[in-house]
């Protein structure tokens, strides 16, 4: 039987051995790499080819959800399963429209995450007891995203385009239009065009308001 080969993407070293402890007693489990960031995470999965792959949501320079779509148009059928503090209704919306099969609060990993990842490579979908309940209290709400008090509902704002979305992370991150634009591969310019064309399309006025939207949604850490 061939072994399951699997990457972990987190950027504390701590929480990512603790993972590897808990996957490595299965003999048949392999953590074939380790990286500290969505976007090193993304070079490794290309170079590997893992058969699934562990993705915290709140990474320095690509979030968990943003790594989760590149990794998907990438590899098509491997497998993702992401993992986090946060369970906000809309944030677990975005997880599954970003191609994830698996959604697992951090506080139930110790317990959940090999039944997870088991349920996963068995074709279904998983999501921590504590996620089922929002999903299900949006589904009696009727809601079409809202991701609690003070968050505006899902298509209240201008969809971001995935470059778009980036930007916001590194912005937040408070990276300068220039750094943003080196790490992207653009020009300063076009950084700033995105930054305005962000800032239209969130209805936001401050960068103080870009932060707080990109902590609301689970983009960075507050």
């Amino acid at each position: 039987m061939e072994r399951l080969r699997i990457l972990i993407a987190d950027d504390h070293e701590v929480v990512r051995q603790g993972i590897v402890g808990m996957l490595t007693s299965r003999r048949d489990w392999e953590v074939c790499g380790q990286a500290s960031d969505g976007r090193e995470a993304i070079k490794m999965i290309e170079k590997l080819k893992p058969d699934l792959v562990i993705l915290d949501i709140t990474m320095p320079g690509l979030n968990g959800i943003d790594t989760a779509r590149q990794v998907r148009k990438m590899m098509p059928d491997i497998k993702i399963l992401i993992y986090s503090m946060h369970y906000a209704e809309r944030l677990v919306q975005e997880v599954f429209q970003a191609g994830a099969d698996g959604y697992v609060l951090k506080t139930d990993a110790g317990k959940h995450l090999v039944q997870a990842i088991e349920t996963i490579m068995s074709g279904q979908r998983f999501v921590s007891s504590k996620v089922s309940e929002v999903i299900f209290e949006g589904f009696l709400r009727g809601s079409s995203g809202t991701g609690g008090a003070g968050e505006p509902a899902q298509g209240a704002e201008e969809r971001l385009s995935a470059r778009e979305r980036e930007t916001v992370q590194l912005l937040a991150e408070g990276k300068s239009n220039k750094e943003v634009a080196a790490i992207l591969g653009i020009s300063p310019k076009t950084a700033e065009t995105h930054r305005a064309t962000i800032m239209r399309k969130l209805g936001l006025s401050t960068f103080s308001d870009l932060v707080r939207y990109a902590v609301r949604n689970g983009i960075i850490e507050p």
